[in-house]
Parts: structure tokens; C-alpha cells; sequence
């Protein structure tokens, strides 16, 4: 299979910030990709420069083999990009939205209708695409901007924490809409924050810490780099200062997760461990309320690879 997209020994520094460190991805046509890490980690960097919103470094972006950095008018007809801020225009409809990206790449007007007509469709917006962008939603404003992000027909998707702000309802719009477009046969690259939306969506997931693209993988073949490790939540009633200490000797590699009132760890042999962690809370004056034990989850990765939450 081609490759969509792909970084060779790509950097960037701002002044003396390192934001992305000799990242070596490829990205196969047809597959929908997550880069997956926290804030900071590097990851819309990585997409401004793939869409050649700001040159690297150091190294080499290529999109279905255009050099970015040489035929950047070239690689703009390929690409289609949603940044996390919106790009409609709140006193235009949606419509007016659309038409007007359709005339910045000189669409005649016959065929931007009716790729306006098709999208508008695939993205539910029939019953909004006449009315004011003010009025819409912010579900509605990223479907509308990524209807607009479509208009020239690229080859490749590429949008950053498309679902930062909606709400659940309208974050499984977007997933569903975003399962549609690939099969039309879309490339889709997606940075995301969250664990579950990677997890539900892609093909493969690029897992990115501090600039560096520490894993990349099936999610399944990343959640095996856990290894024959139980995860273990405890929700607690009084978190204390000590709830860490207590925890640290009995989870795989000393590495624990505290959320709120929320304790998570790796045990291996969880049926002996567990029962030393409870009572090791209780000496502690902390009170166990719940217990939960699951299988690893791509947060576990990205813990066990880096020692610390993506959140």
C-alpha cells in the first residue's frame, strides 16, 4: 500500500524550545491515523508542518510523495485541514460558508453545488446550511468546517482534537462521520488527546510524548506493550498525600495514576497484590470506596512508556 504521508528525521525548535525531535512516521493511504499524547506532546507542530503552515528545522514531509517543503502549491490540492480553531465565518450561512472555500480554489460553481450537496448529506447539516454559522453549535461549526475542508476533494484528511469542546452526543457525530469519510476512501490523520476516540477509531495510532514519537501501532498491538498486566482502579473517599506512596511499591515499575479521587495501577498477580494494597490504604486512613479491575487501555501505553497521564 502508498504511503499518504510521511516524516523523515523531522525537527522544530522555537527559539530554544525543542517541540518535535527527529520524528520518523509514515502514514499509509486509505488508513485512518490518530497521533495520540497530551498537550505539548507535538502534535498539531507535526500537522502545521505536514500542511506547510510552518517550514521544519530540520528533515522531510512528503504527501503521496510531493515534497512539502518544495511544491507546497502542489501538496495544498491534496490536502484538506481542520485546525482546532473554526474556520467559518459566523455572520455567512452555511452555505455561503461553503461557496465561498469552493471560489478560493476557482470550483466552478455547477460542480462546488454539487459537491456542497453531497457533503452537506454526509454530514447532517441539511437542516442547518441556510441558517446564520452564529447560531450554530459547536458540533455543527466543525462539521461545517470540515464540509469546507472538502470542498477542493483532497486525498487527504488531516484534522487536530476534532472533538476538543462537543459534547458526547456530538463527539460520536463526529466519529461516525469521520468512519464515513474513510470509507469513501479518505486518508484521515486526527490528533487527539483521547485514549477512547484513538482506541474507537484508527487503524494505527502514533503515540507522542515531548516530541518524539515514542510507539506507533494497532491498538491492540500497542495495549499487548503492557503485557500480562491487570489494571487495577480504586476510587477512594479521602485521597491523601500518602495515597501514592502507599500504591507505588505494589504496581509494575512503581507507576501510578491519581485522578481526583482515583487511584490506577498495574499488578501482576493481582489476586495476591491486591489484597496488600487495600490493606496498606486502610493503614493509611484512606477509604476504599470502589474497586475495578480491567484490561489495559492505550492510556496504560502511554503510561508505562513515559510514566506519567495523558491528561
Amino acid at each position: 500500500m502508498a504511503n499518504a504521508l510521511v516524516f523523515r528525521g523531522v525537527s522544530k525548535k522555537f527559539g530554544d524550545v525543542v517541540a518535535l525531535r527527529n520524528v520518523d512516521l509514515e502514514i499509509r493511504e486509505g488508513e485512518l491515523f490518530a497521533l495520540l499524547g497530551p498537550n505539548g506532546a507535538g502534535k498539531t507542530t507535526l500537522l502545521k508542518i505536514a500542511v506547510g503552515l510552518i517550514q521544519p528545522s530540520s528533515g522531510e514531509v512528503r504527501v503521496f510523495d510531493v515534497d512539502v517543503l518544495k511544491e507546497s502549491a502542489e501538496v495544498k490540492k491534496l490536502i484538506g485541514y481542520v485546525p482546532q480553531e473554526t474556520i467559518v465565518y459566523d455572520e455567512l450561512t452555511g452555505l455561503e460558508n461553503l461557496m465561498f472555500y469552493a471560489s478560493l480554489y476557482d470550483i466552478p460553481k455547477s460542480v462546488a453545488k454539487e459537491r456542497i450537496s453531497e457533503y452537506v448529506k454526509l454530514l447532517g447539516l441539511e437542516e442547518y446550511i441556510k441558517r446564520r454559522v452564529g447560531k450554530y453549535s459547536g458540533g455543527l461549526k466543525k462539521r461545517l468546517s470540515i464540509a469546507a475542508s472538502l470542498i477542493h476533494d483532497p486525498k487527504l484528511l488531516i484534522l487536530d482534537e476534532p472533538t476538543t469542546g462537543l459534547d458526547p452526543s456530538s463527539r460520536r457525530d463526529l466519529w461516525r462521520i469521520l468512519q464515513n469519510l474513510r470509507k469513501l476512501g479518505k486518508t484521515i490523520v486526527m490528533a487527539t488527546h483521547y485514549t477512547e476516540e484513538a482506541e474507537a477509531l484508527a487503524d494505527r495510532v502514533a503515540i507522542m510524548n515531548e516530541g518524539r514519537v515514542v510507539a506507533v501501532g494497532t491498538p491492540n498491538e500497542l495495549k499487548r506493550r503492557v503485557g500480562e498486566l491487570t489494571i487495577v482502579k480504586i476510587e477512594v473517599a479521602n485521597p491523601k498525600p500518602e495515597l501514592e506512596e502507599v500504591a507505588r511499591p505494589y504496581s509494575y515499575g512503581g507507576k501510578v495514576l491519581i485522578k481526583d479521587t482515583v487511584l490506577r495501577m498495574y499488578l501482576e498477580n493481582y489476586m495476591t497484590q491486591l489484597p496488600k494494597v487495600i490493606e496498606g490504604l486502610l493503614r493509611a486512613g484512606v477509604k476504599p470506596l470502589t474497586i475495578r479491575v480491567s484490561e489495559p487501555t492505550l492510556e496504560d501505553v502511554f503510561l508505562k512508556l513515559t510514566g506519567r497521564g495523558l491528561m
